[in-house]
């Protein structure tokens, strides 16, 4: 190899990792505890009928960033945070730019601040190279959001176009490593509003240890971003479904024994060894 060989592969060696951002939120205040600042990335394989962001699913489009400017725009935001507010990072799906976050939370750990991911599983697997860097990004992560789209694989591929085994897979990985998590389930009428479903899903979470599920939300499904569907001249999926009723979300709350998981309320970013 002569110099100018050398050169150019020193070079390219040296340069930063770029995320592709769709979007940045610099308060937000339900995508992890306390005040976070949130970026969701682009890239999602799933086709979730009740998406509301389909302008997400395209992959390497949006805002190029590396995890330093970053991190360099959210410090200015870092007065707020409290003790249990930092970053979180969400998607899109998030875990399909896995060597960014990890080169973003690595970071973010050694400056002290608090990391969060938001991720529905889906590209989890325990083959490599991926298990390596998710093993490594579990250690500078403080607490997942994981969405659990359906507990029934067939019914979870009707809505989503994938199964969920290995997404279970990982909350079992997670569960085992006392990662800290919150659960998430989205009701959607005629989707996933069934009792006998959720009373699995119920069931499901229970035997995750509790010191690891912080905590079980219900989000209503809502139709905010039908329009997005319109204007992209997409299909959607779920014209005429509506918002579940209070009654329904109570319904939901109750089968998943949501006030069960309180450790949210006390819950502090430690160190991760």
């Amino acid at each position: 190899m002569d110099n100018k060989q050398v050169s150019t592969t020193q070079t390219a060696a040296k340069e930063p990792l770029i995320g592709y951002v769709h979007s940045i939120e610099t308060f937000g205040s339900v995508d992890g505890p306390g005040i976070r600042y949130v970026a969701f990335l682009q890239g999602c394989h799933m086709r979730c009928q009740y998406c509301h962001n389909p302008d997400t699913w395209k992959f390497n489009v949006g805002d190029q960033m590396t995890a330093d400017e970053i991190l360099e725009d959210a410090a200015k935001y870092r007065a707020f945070w409290g003790k249990t507010g930092g970053i979180t990072v969400s998607g899109g799906e998030s875990l399909v730019q896995i060597d960014f976050i990890l080169d973003l939370f690595e970071k973010a750990k050694a400056m002290n601040i608090s990391t969060c991911l938001d991720t529905s599983g889906q590209p989890f697997t325990r083959e490599q190279p991926f298990f390596d860097k998710f093993e490594r990004l579990m250690k500078v992560t403080d607490i997942s959001l994981v969405d659990i789209k359906h507990i029934d694989s067939a019914k979870h591929k009707q809505l989503t176009q994938y199964g969920n085994e290995n997404i279970l897979d990982m909350i079992q990985y997670m569960a085992q490593h006392h990662d800290d998590m919150w659960i998430r389930h989205v009701l959607v009428p005629q989707r996933t509003d069934y009792d006998e479903d959720l009373k699995k899903l119920g069931d499901y979470i229970a035997k995750i240890p509790n010191d690891v599920v912080q905590k079980v939300e219900v989000l209503p499904y809502h139709t905010l971003g039908v329009k997005k569907y319109h204007e992209m001249k997409i299909k959607y999926r779920l014209e005429g479904i509506e918002s579940p009723t209070q009654d329904r979300v109570a319904n939901a709350e109750k089968l998943l024994h949501t006030a069960d998981y309180n450790g949210y309320k006390t819950w502090m970013p430690l160190p991760k060894l």
